[in-house]
């Protein structure tokens, strides 16, 4: 103890002074590698979310030793209670290969190529030889689109006797009342921005191409005046998602102008999907992510939402008016990010909800009904949930407390009751993946744009993005749709906007199409 004094005088002589001392050190050494662990995971997950791939899926390899594990402990055992055999389903099958035959509605132009007459002469008795038959190949051919001007000729009719009376054609109503763009040009320049995701300087540019030279302000005038004859259609279009039992939400930056500070500031466009009875896709701006707005928007509704944990929601759910639903994907998705600091938990907790994920799937390929695929989660994912919830509390008691893994436990416990509520009704989803793909436009465009112009700016996006997105839903060409109803919807009855819904529309069209 002498030689250590002397070496530094600081230390005390008292061995038990020396141990507390010791104890201290390492105490600080494991505060500061653990530290040092986390913020290594989160540079690992900031490289991977901006370099790296951005699937999440596993190879089977990974996770096969640990589903091994798990058909041991009993599923088999309840797999027999099902009221489908789902396992022997058919699973999905890849691609096919090959050119895909051209579709049919395609118009065909045939373009006959013919014999040169010197060689339909046959070589052995030069007689001339008649066709016999022909060989058919098809090549697909694009035509640029064009534009028309559409002159209205509007006729006058007056009295030649007395030449008072002067009498003369209405025109039609339009889409913007003395604007330049007809219906058909309106709704190219709505879906080349929100489904195409072009700025409209890059319109710009394609129609320089054909002759036409427009300016970027006189399309944002065209888009300012398209948001506000969809106002009406998409504040129904929410009144329809409100009705829903079950709504699925989330939300995403959108970097909007500042012009008074001359910078950009972060905004946040909001996702509403409503369920299959009613098949609305709407979306809101709001210049922040404060819980008021989502609060504000879902004023009135009664049901289930399914959504991640942000805890903007939480307000909603305490008069128990509106009961949340979880979403396991996003419970996976901390797992995954663990897997750098625990790779043996974290891929037993992705096998649990892997087995819940392939309940899922076997009961999609074999056609169940919601009671039947209610009746499928009970038998075979509710047993399994319950299993991983007993697991995950006692790995609560052994891991560190702000490691990633612990993050990832804690965010699934604390969810847990909601994560199971999919299990309650064949209708509800195991996730609110179909929210975040409806969100997906909104990144692709906010790419390209880098930024809306102002909050006024946000809410007219929002209200394109809410038709776009509907559309695609029912697989309706937007612009079809669009080019229809923008001519429609100045003169459409209030009471009758029920009509112009996409899946309203396509209905109708399949049914005029058919007669």
């Amino acid at each position: 103890m002498a030689d250590v004094a002397a070496l530094d005088p600081t230390l005390p002589d008292d061995p038990r002074v020396l141990q507390a001392l010791v104890q201290q050190l390492r105490s600080r050494l494991a505060e500061g590698e653990q530290h040092i662990a986390r913020l290594t995971h989160q540079l690992h997950v900031h490289l991977r979310a901006r370099f790296g791939r951005k699937s999440e899926r596993l190879t089977e390899g990974q996770l096969q030793l640990f589903l091994a594990e798990l058909a041991v402990t009993g599923q088999t055992e309840v797999d027999d209670q099902a009221p489908v055999p789902p396992p022997d389903a058919p699973r999905r099958r890849g691609r096919p290969h090959g050119r895909r035959p051209l579709a049919a509605h395609l118009p065909r132009e045939r373009v006959v190529h013919t014999v040169p007459e010197a060689d339909r002469t046959c070589p052995g008795c030069q007689q001339a030889m008649p066709q016999i038959g022909e060989e058919l190949s098809e090549q697909l051919e694009y035509r640029p689109a064009c534009f028309v001007v559409l002159e209205h000729v509007r006729a006058k009719y007056a009295c030649r006797r007395c030449g008072e009376a002067v009498v003369t054609a209405e025109k039609p109503p339009q889409p913007i009342e003395k604007g330049l763009p007809g219906p058909g040009l309106l709704a190219q320049v709505v879906t080349a921005k929100y489904a195409d995701h072009a700025p409209l300087w890059r319109q710009v540019g394609q129609y320089r191409r054909h002759g036409v030279d427009l300016a970027p302000a006189t399309l944002g005038d065209w888009i300012t005046a398209s948001a506000e004859l969809l106002g009406p259609l998409v504040a129904h279009m929410k009144r329809v998602v409100l009705a829903s039992d079950c709504i699925q939400t989330d939300d995403t930056k959108v970097p909007v102008l500042d012009v008074a500070r001359e910078s950009v500031r972060t905004g946040y466009c909001w996702a509403y999907l409503g369920d299959a009875a009613h098949p609305c896709t709407t979306f809101d701006f709001s210049p922040s992510r404060q819980q008021e707005w989502p609060r504000a928007y879902l004023a009135g509704f009664a049901g289930r939402l399914q959504a991640d944990a942000y805890k903007g929601y939480d307000q909603l759910f305490t008069d128990g008016r509106v009961i949340e639903v979880g979403c396991l994907a996003h419970a996976r998705r901390y797992f995954f990010d663990a897997q750098e600091t625990d790779l043996a938990r974290a891929l037993t907790a992705m096998a649990f909800i892997r087995v819940c994920y392939d309940v899922e799937r076997d009961a999609t390929a074999a056609g169940v009904t919601p009671a039947e695929r209610q009746a499928l989660r009970q038998a075979r994912a509710k047993p399994i949930l319950d299993q991983f919830g007993e697991w995950l509390a006692v790995q609560a008691r052994t891991v560190l407390p702000k490691s990633p893994i612990a993050e990832a436990i804690t965010y699934a416990r604390n969810q847990w009751t909601a994560l199971n509520r999919y299990c309650e009704d064949g209708r509800l989803d195991i996730d609110n993946n179909a929210a975040e793909r409806a969100l997906r436009g909104v990144v692709l465009g906010r790419k390209n744009y880098l930024f809306v112009g102002s909050d006024e700016g946000g809410r007219r996006a929002a209200i394109h993005y809410s038709v776009v997105a509907t559309c695609k839903r029912h697989d309706v060409d937007p612009f079809a749709y669009l080019r229809d109803v923008l001519a429609r919807l100045p003169t459409h009855p209030a009471s009758r906007i029920d009509e112009l819904l996409p899946h309203h529309w396509k209905a109708a069209r399949a049914a005029a199409d058919s007669s």
